[in-house]
């Protein structure tokens, strides 16, 4: 029996979820908070999609999506356009190249993982940020986005696992 247009159209919306989570996530981010000096140091949550899907469904967020989310971040965040466009292809290219290690380890190795990705990620945009600028930038701010990012991993983790597993189709 073939499959109707209802059923076509439910498996397309589950397999655009990692998309439309990863945006929200960049959307998040970008709500204005009234407490000064706040934003330069929000966690980006961006990051942690974009890790987690690279991980456990890269098939479900292509590079090319990739590349449109970080443009979005870019826009949003006022960062010099293509800086976490490009961060963002950097992790997702590093994390399935490395997605054969990961896959089965715990938690805790899955976050240090993280932690260096985000770590190497920041640096990155640090560098891309100043280069752009042409001036060196105070690094501390970036530090503390890493330290705050790192530091929310467990909980989006969670949430996007949670999703993955009650919405995302399984792979065939």
């Amino acid at each position: 029996m073939r499959p109707g247009v209802w059923q076509k159209l439910d498996v397309a919306s589950r397999c655009m979820t990692p998309v439309a989570l990863t945006l929200a996530l960049v959307i998040v981010n970008a709500v204005p908070l009234k407490i000064p000096g706040l934003t330069p140091v929000l966690p980006v949550l961006a990051l942690i999609g974009v890790f987690h899907w690279a991980l456990y469904r890269p098939e479900l967020l292509p590079p090319v999506t990739v590349f449109l989310i970080g443009i979005v971040q870019d826009t949003l965040a006022g960062t010099p356009l293509g800086v976490y466009a490009l961060v963002f292809l950097a992790v997702y290219g590093g994390v399935v190249m490395q997605q054969r290690f990961f896959l089965g380890k715990s938690f805790t190795v899955v976050w240090i993982g993280f932690l260096i990705v985000a770590a190497l990620a920041s640096a990155l945009t640090w560098i891309l940020v100043a280069v752009l600028h042409g001036a060196l930038i105070n690094p501390k701010p970036v530090s503390f986005q890493f330290i705050m990012t790192v530091g929310v991993y467990p909980a989006v983790a969670w949430i996007l696992m949670r999703w993955q597993n009650a919405i995302v189709p399984a792979e065939d």
